[in-house]
């Protein structure tokens, strides 16, 4: 192999593991905003199996980042053992990064039943703040600005409801545009319309989404560094070495 053409490989392996050093902060930054927003919705949950794609990803961010470094290194120096060793942690990276998409995929289309209990919360609800629960549900409902599982009325089937008489829903239902509301149902225009359920599963339908669809762009940059690394280790350095004359 000519030394014009060994130099480019290994800038284009520098360049290329430069990138692939930066999609593996994305994919880690991806798993920990899935875990954060798991921590803390984690009452309207059946189960934590929605942390899987977030442990994969991570794990995968770990091997990633890992590759990008050592590639970088392997663009300024020659190492049969390292480029193999280089080549394995993509394999593995591959592998991850494959099982944490195809689990993502699946939490996405079966989001909706695992938050299933999501409506027994609200049917539960106190509107005691002590109350962890009742708090959670305010703070969903503040944060996401949206009232009810799916509108405002689903509060006028909770017992809570009747117990205060059946005139005002929680004050966190109030839309932030009006002051003066004080979670009456005589007056809905001033209460937040969109249900918490479509907003809860659209925050995490995006993270989910990011992990699905970085997956493709992380194979194609480990494909292309495997053929790139291939071609170096086929056509290995010459080293030249002296010889020794014995007097």
């Amino acid at each position: 192999m000519s030394d014009e053409r060994r130099n480019a490989l290994k800038t284009t392996l520098q360049l290329i593991s430069q990138l692939l050093w930066v999609l593996g902060l994305v994919v880690g930054l991806n798993g920990v905003y899935l875990l954060m927003k798991y921590r803390h919705s984690s009452l309207f949950f059946s189960h934590i199996y929605i942390t899987l794609p977030a442990a994969f990803a991570l794990a995968s961010a770990v091997f990633l980042l890992a590759s990008g470094c050592l590639g970088s290194w392997l663009s300024i120096r020659d190492s049969t053992f390292l480029q193999g060793l280089f080549v394995y942690l993509l394999v593995v990276g591959f592998c991850l990064e494959s099982t944490a998409s195809a689990l993502a995929y699946f939490h996405s289309i079966k989001l909706e039943s695992e938050i299933a209990p999501l409506s027994g919360l609200f049917q539960n609800y106190t509107g005691n703040s002590y109350d962890p629960y009742s708090h959670a549900v305010d703070a969903t409902q503040e944060e996401l600005q949206c009232c009810g599982v799916h509108d405002y009325r689903d509060w006028l089937e909770t017992s809570w409801f009747h117990r205060t008489g059946g005139l005002w829903v929680p004050h966190s239902c109030c839309n932030s545009t009006f002051p003066s509301c004080n979670g009456t149902v005589d007056q809905p225009w001033q209460l937040n319309q969109q249900g918490c359920q479509v907003k809860f599963e659209m925050g995490f339908q995006f993270v989910l989404s990011i992990i699905i669809w970085s997956s493709p762009l992380v194979i194609l940059v480990e494909v292309v560094l495997i053929l790139t690394v291939a071609q170096l280790m086929r056509d290995p350095t010459v080293m030249e070495y002296p010889v020794l004359v014995k007097n």
